[in-house]
């Protein structure tokens, strides 16, 4: 048996001992170390994908930690090793897997959403979804690759590129992300955020962030002698962030839908029209966008540290859910898997 965070009903959540299997061939049993909560368990907690996810359901994707076992067939892990888990296991089978976008499979298993995820002390999973991590890299920063690998894959639809301006709508983690990498490949980027805690955290990290209580419309006319962005990533759900996000494009302009949006948006489709702008959408990743980021978090591009607002042990992780969901002085909350015997 293995303690684990679960998700029984909207809104409810909590800690209890699960079976805790084997590796079977071409398996690996992790020690979890660190688990970071982000907006798709938050989608879980308030009920919104009960329709996908069976209760009760071990929650969390965002993970760092060791090798513990490893099953028959598994050559190239040994415990002790330091990974983090690309968290999708596809058919190889559907249309999508045959013309090669493996990553969005019409019958794809989300881990941790749609199977049992890394909220617990023991997780066992394919061999072939972890990601080796370096030994210099802590496991608490490496616990943020998976979302820093979102914001490679999402820079790399919206085809970024060196000088071009863009926005940002909405500075969470994603977010800040996003903007992150994005300044990374040489873009000039601007953050549009309500909250004044997340806003100065993003300015300590040397991006320009706005408040949309302003005008920022007329800020993108000023910053961009009245051209418009080349880019806007719509991050924050909302229907105001989805019209900013239109309303900042210049013209060829290229909008990038992040945010999971739980009910249809209104889209000014003559907008569209008239400047001839595309919309893309950007879902989760492959193991190019993994490496990448792990890459990024290790060379300190990605200042993970600076995002980690608080960490908690795994019996707090239902109070943390609600304290994500209260807003505040919060950007990312890790959930403390290790124990004593794994080296976390």
């Amino acid at each position: 048996m293995t303690l684990a965070v679960r998700y029984t009903a909207a809104r409810a959540l909590d800690t209890a001992p699960v079976e805790s299997s084997p590796p079977g061939p071409g398996e690996v049993e992790l020690a979890p170390a660190y688990v970071g909560i982000c907006g798709t368990d938050l989608h879980i907690f308030h009920g919104d994908m009960d329709a996908r996810v069976s209760t009760p359901a071990v929650l969390g994707h965002e993970m760092s930690g060791r090798v513990v076992r490893v099953g028959p067939g598994v050559e190239d892990w040994a415990p002790g090793d330091a990974v983090t888990v690309m968290p999708l296991r596809w058919d190889d089978t559907c249309p999508a897997c045959r013309a090669g976008h493996r990553h969005i499979c019409q019958h794809l298993d989300f881990i941790g959403i749609d199977s049992p995820g890394a909220m617990q002390q023991r997780w066992t999973v394919p061999a072939a979804t972890l990601i080796r991590l370096p030994d210099s890299l802590p496991l608490d920063r490496a616990a943020l690759v998976e979302p820093t690998a979102v914001a490679v894959h999402d820079v790399a639809r919206a085809g970024v590129r060196d000088g071009e301006k863009t926005v940002v709508v909405g500075g969470g983690p994603v977010g800040v992300l996003i903007a992150l990498v994005a300044r990374a490949v040489g873009a000039e980027v601007r953050v549009v955020e309500p909250s004044p805690h997340r806003r100065r955290l993003a300015e300590e990290l040397g991006l320009t962030a706005w408040d949309p209580a302003d005008d920022v419309s007329e800020l993108v006319r000023e910053w961009t002698g009245d051209a418009g962005a080349a880019v806007a990533f719509e991050v924050s759900g909302a229907a105001a962030g989805v019209t900013t996000a239109v309303d900042v494009l210049g013209v060829r302009g290229r909008l990038c839908l992040v945010a999971i949006h739980p009910s249809p948006r209104e889209l000014n489709l003559h907008r569209f029209f008239w400047r001839e702008l595309t919309l893309v959408g950007a879902r989760l990743y492959d193991r190019h966008d993994f490496e990448k980021a792990v890459a990024l978090v290790a060379d300190g591009t990605i200042p993970a540290e600076r995002l980690i607002s608080k960490v908690v042990p795994l019996t707090q992780a239902p109070a943390a859910f609600e304290a994500l969901e209260g807003g505040g002085d919060v950007m990312k909350i890790l959930v403390d898997c290790g124990d004593d015997t794994t080296g976390n």
